[in-house]
């Protein structure tokens, strides 16, 4: 048969053509992101005629990922950093006239949107550690002049708020040194007092969500006394707790709630597939009406404040995903647009999720996907043994899931077998799974990953001597263990933001993470102490940088707070000095992962050019996809074929 058409990089990994699209308030407008000269930004419309879009913020550089209507549904607030740094500042930018103010004008501080009320379509909330860099004390601010007021002042080493719709203050939850959660609330007397407290196994599995307009009940997500998370309801004049829905294989996952009352409606569940549970008979004839209209997971993207007409998403995992416009009273829905339209019609491939089982026994879900011409019966398993990619997740207290995944399209397309493995501490899956993870970087997390290949192999799947192992932040860790503790394992690495030595990842983490410090030294391990050092030490990939045989790409960005340059830096140089060959890529204007599309491209073709060459895929001509990007080349641009000439 025909070989597959190649699919361009720019198709896969360029800007989408719209992105998180909203219905104001009101239902009047439609906002989403759309790029502008290659760079998204906001665009709205009336919400009847979409087609009219126009652009209403101007960014020229890494483009806006974060907005949200105001309730006075003439401003959209969004989110900006300075190339990956992570310190946010909010800007509130008026519709119709494009007026902008830059609500939070301070350098080097980090803006978190904190609360927003119909009751106070003026104004917002935020956390800043303008003060304190480890802090973020809590702001009232005007939308139109930036003018703040401090509401609390965060004296307690707090690291997050619960606010009711009336603007007060309720709850607020700070890390015990054991890596616990206490939450307090105000007394009378304007101290706090302690109102509850989840004990370390519960943190990652246990979270308050939010409380309902009236404030008289609290929402959670709560795994105390089970292993899997339930979303409970707490009233608050009783302190009865119900249990509104529950999985015995999936954590709660995100709910569903009245745009007004802000009460819980439904619940969504995902083990290989996201379920909803419905809770409020009221949305039931809406879901299973919607649930008829296509195939794929449906969403809900917004909700006008009366609730009359929603913006649904599908989402597939071979195709774009397609939004419509629902009326709920005449149960009409719509057709708006997808948000990629280049994706139609292109050879995109299914994904298959698959359960393998740990040595230990735990079941790891994953996700394979395969080149369709080499898996025509289309039962996961390819025609003959196929180069495989194990592509890793960050967090690590993250997960994989089922859906459009560009990175397993891409590496299908190119000739590649795909496989994402929800190893233990991924979350989703109960807090037995996530718990098993602690203290087990580079041990039995790793033995997850191998457990996987090994499965791959066996069924068929894998050719055993071209497996590659990739990834980005927790994912590009893994790649580097991959290449040091198991270096008979892979053919090659891709390292993406990818910590190399745990103690100093540990101490240089960003100072608005000191508050929960003791998360960390729990579940992977204290530097503060000498046998905790020496720990860290043997589960870092630097300390074994000497066995590394095989080919290694790393790919990092300037800005990134979360993992430092310094993690990429030192672990090439370990390298460089035992004679060690490495391809280190470097962006100035990135941070924790590759935003701008130019920088996306360049890499995705350093990478295809890389895995080709050690794996044997298909490559497509690196072209103008180098053009725009700031890539820096610090080492080893002769280790890849064409990239010096490129």
């Amino acid at each position: 048969m025909p070989e597959t058409p190649l699919i361009p990089r720019q198709t896969l990994f360029g800007n989408p053509d719209r992105a998180l699209v909203r219905l104001s308030p009101d239902g009047q407008r439609l906002a989403y992101l759309a790029p502008l000269d290659g760079v998204l930004n906001v665009w709205v419309a009336p919400a009847d005629r979409p087609d009219d879009a126009q652009p209403i913020t101007r960014d020229t550089g890494r483009g806006i990922q974060q907005y949200v209507w105001a309730y006075t549904n003439d401003r959209i607030l969004y989110l900006k950093d300075n190339d990956g740094d992570e310190n946010w500042r909010v800007f509130s930018v008026q519709v119709d006239t494009h007026e902008t103010v830059d609500l939070t004008p301070f350098e080097g501080v980090q803006a978190q949107i904190s609360q927003l009320s119909p009751e106070f379509p003026r104004e917002l909330i935020v956390g800043l550690n303008d003060r304190d860099p480890q802090l973020h004390d809590l702001y009232r601010i005007d939308l139109t002049t930036g003018e703040r007021e401090l509401l609390v002042q965060n004296d307690e080493g707090f690291v997050g708020y619960i606010c009711d719709l009336q603007f007060r203050v309720r709850f607020a939850l700070r890390f015990t040194p054991e890596a616990g959660v206490e939450m307090y609330h105000p007394s009378n007397h304007g101290a706090w007092e302690l109102y509850d407290s989840f004990e370390g196994e519960d943190v990652l599995t246990t979270n308050p969500g939010g409380l309902d307009a009236d404030g008289k009940t609290l929402y959670m997500i709560d795994s105390r006394g089970r292993d899997t998370a339930a979303e409970v309801a707490i009233d608050l004049d009783t302190n009865e707790r119900h249990v509104l829905a529950e999985d015995e294989r999936a954590d709660a996952m995100d709910v569903l709630m009245h745009p007004r009352e802000r009460t819980v409606q439904a619940v969504a569940f995902n083990y290989k597939r996201k379920r909803w549970q419905i809770i409020d008979e009221r949305v039931r004839a809406d879901l299973e009406h919607l649930n008829a209209v296509e195939d794929g997971e449906v969403e809900i993207a917004s909700r006008t404040l009366d609730d009359d007409r929603w913006i649904v998403a599908y989402a597939r995992d071979d195709g774009p995903v397609h939004y419509y416009r629902y009326e709920r009273d005449a149960q009409q829905t719509d057709f708006l647009f997808t948000n990629h339209e280049a994706l139609e019609g292109q050879p995109l491939a299914r994904m298959h999720p698959v359960v393998i089982e740990s040595r230990d026994g735990l079941n790891l879900v994953s996700y394979l996907t395969l080149p369709p011409d080499r898996d025509l019966d289309g039962d996961g398993r390819p025609d003959k043994p196929l180069p495989l990619v194990l592509f890793v997740h960050g967090g690590p207290w993250a997960r994989d899931e089922w859906g459009y995944h560009p990175y397993h399209q891409w590496l299908a397309n190119r000739g590649y077998a795909a496989l994402s493995v929800n190893y233990r501490g991924s979350t989703g899956f109960g807090k037995s799974f996530i718990n098993a993870a602690n203290r087990e970087w580079a041990g039995a997390m790793h033995d997850d990953l191998i457990d996987a290949v090994d499965w791959a192999i066996d069924q068929g799947i894998a050719d055993r001597d071209r497996v590659a192992i990739a990834g980005g932040s927790y994912g590009g860790y893994a790649t580097l263990v991959g290449l040091t503790f198991t270096p008979d394992k892979f053919a090659c690495g891709v390292d993406i933001v990818g910590p190399s030595s745990l103690i100093t990842l540990v101490e240089n983490v960003p100072p608005y993470w000191m508050p929960m410090l003791p998360l960390l030294t729990q579940r992977v391990g204290d530097p503060n102490t000498d046998e905790g050092r020496e720990f860290l030490k043997s589960r870092s990939p630097l300390t074994y940088v000497d066995h590394i045989t095989k080919p290694l790409l790393i790919g990092h960005g300037a800005n990134d707070p979360r993992v430092k340059q310094h993690e990429s830096d030192q672990i090439v140089e370990a390298m460089q000095a035992n004679g060690i060959p490495v391809t280190y890529v470097l962006y100035p204007d990135e941070g924790h992962g590759f935003v701008r599309p130019e920088n996306r491209l360049s890499f995705t073709a350093i990478a295809e050019a890389f895995l080709a060459e050690h794996l044997g895929g298909r490559v497509e001509p690196v072209g103008d996809d180098f053009e725009g990007s700031s890539l820096e080349i610090p080492a080893g641009a002769e280790g890849v074929r064409g990239l010096a000439d490129a």
